[in-house]
C-alpha cells in the first residue's frame, strides 16, 4: 500500500518563514504572537491542507475538551429521527461524565461533512470526532483516516479488511433473529423495506434477512426486496406497490420504526388485518413503536448506550489507545403486529 505523505508543523513552519514553535503557539492562540504573523501562518496551514493531530494541539497546550459530532441532514436522518435522539442523549450523557462539551456540525452531502470537519478541526475547536453513521465508501472515515485525527463511528466497517474505532450492534444476528420470528409465526412471504442502500446498516441487516431465509429453505425474492430512505414515505409507497402489484406479502420487516410506521399504516388504511393476513417487526423500539395503535415489534439496539459508548472509545483514542469496537447486545421486544406475544428474545 503507497504510504501517505502527511503535512507537518515544520512544511507550516518553513512556508511561512517562522519557527516550529511559533506555529505551535498560533495553534493555541497565543496572544504573544502578532496578528499578522498568526494571519501568515494560518494561511500557510490552509494552503498546505495542514490540519494539527491531537498529540500537536497537546503539545501546543491547546487541548479544548470538546468533542465534535458530525450529523446528517438528510430525509430521514435528521433530529426527527428517534435513533438519532437516542444516540445523542447517550454521547452527552457520556462526554458529561468525563468533562467534555459537544460541538454539533450539521452537513447535507458528502463534500459539505468533509467541509464541516476541516473548519472544526482547523480551528482547533475539537480534540476528536464523532461520526453518527458507517456508509458504503465512506469519505469522511477515509479523510479522518488520512489525516490522523481521532475518531469513532456509530456503525460497523463494511467487511473485516477495514478497521477504525467504532462502536455498533450485531446487525446481521439481529436481523435473522427478527426474520426467523417472523418464520416461527408461520409467515411464507416476507418482504423487507429497507432504508439508505449506502448505509452500512442497511447492508447488514438485509444480510441478516437472507440468511434467515436460506436457513428456513425460503426463496430469496428480489419481488419482496425494497430499498428506500429511513422514513415513514418509504414504508407506505413500497407496501401500497406491494399490493397494488399482487405481490402481497404476509409479513413485512422494516429497517426502521419510522419506516414501519408508514407500512402500518397503509395496511390500517386498506382494511389489511394486522397481524394475521399481514406481520409488521421493525428496527429501534423508539417510543411511538411501543405507544403505536398496534404496537410493533421492534429490535432495541439501545442507541443511548452506543453513544455513550462511542464517547469512551473516542477519548481513548484521543489520549494514544489502539484501535477499538465495541459490540452493544440487542434485544428484540414481541408485540402484537407480530401476533405471538408467548415469544422473546
Amino acid at each position: 500500500m503507497q504510504s501517505i505523505k502527511r503535512t507537518t508543523i515544520k512544511d507550516v513552519a518553513k512556508m511561512a518563514n517562522v519557527s516550529p514553535s511559533t506555529v505551535s503557539r498560533v495553534i493555541s492562540n497565543s496572544p504573544r504572537i502578532s496578528e499578522e504573523t498568526a494571519k501568515r501562518v494560518k494561511l500557510c496551514m490552509k494552503e498546505l491542507g495542514y490540519y494539527p493531530n491531537a498529540i500537536a494541539r497537546s503539545l501546543a497546550s491547546s487541548v479544548s475538551n470538546t468533542i465534535g459530532l458530525i450529523m446528517p441532514v438528510r430525509p430521514g436522518e435528521t433530529l426527527l429521527n428517534p435513533f438519532f435522539q437516542e444516540a445523542l442523549r447517550g454521547i452527552v450523557r457520556g462526554a458529561t461524565t468525563f468533562s467534555y462539551d459537544v460541538l454539533l456540525s450539521t452537513f447535507q452531502g458528502d463534500e459539505d461533512e468533509i467541509e464541516s470537519m476541516k473548519k472544526l478541526i482547523s480551528a482547533s475547536k475539537i480534540d476528536g470526532v464523532i461520526l453518527m453513521t458507517s456508509r458504503v465508501n465512506d469519505k469522511a472515515i477515509a479523510y479522518l483516516t488520512e489525516i490522523n485525527f481521532p475518531f469513532c463511528v456509530i456503525g460497523s466497517p463494511l467487511d473485516e479488511g477495514q478497521t477504525f474505532n467504532h462502536v455498533d450492534n450485531d446487525n446481521i444476528t439481529a436481523s435473522y433473529e427478527l426474520t426467523k420470528h417472523l418464520i416461527q409465526q408461520g409467515k411464507k412471504k416476507i418482504s423487507i423495506i429497507a432504508g439508505d442502500k449506502n448505509m452500512i446498516a442497511t447492508v447488514h441487516r438485509i444480510k441478516g434477512y437472507e440468511k434467515a431465509l436460506i436457513e428456513a429453505k425460503y426463496e430469496i425474492d428480489e419481488n419482496l426486496i425494497y430499498i428506500g430512505d429511513f422514513d415513514e414515505k418509504t414504508g407506505y409507497i413500497y407496501a401500497k406497490y406491494l399490493f397494488d402489484n399482487k405481490i402481497n406479502p404476509d409479513a413485512i420487516l422494516a429497517t426502521d420504526d419510522l419506516v414501519a410506521f408508514g407500512v402500518v399504516r397503509y395496511l390500517l388504511e386498506n382494511n389489511i388485518e394486522i397481524p394475521n393476513e399481514v406481520a409488521v417487526a421493525s428496527f429501534n423500539n423508539s417510543i411511538l413503536s411501543r405507544q403505536f395503535q398496534i404496537p410493533i415489534t421492534s429490535v432495541d439496539i439501545h442507541a443511548d448506550t452506543l453513544g455513550e459508548e462511542a464517547v469512551k472509545i473516542l477519548l481513548e483514542n484521543i489520549e494514544g489507545g489502539n484501535i477499538k469496537k465495541t459490540i452493544v447486545p440487542h434485544t428484540i421486544h414481541i408485540r402484537k403486529s407480530s401476533a405471538n406475544l408467548s415469544s422473546h428474545f
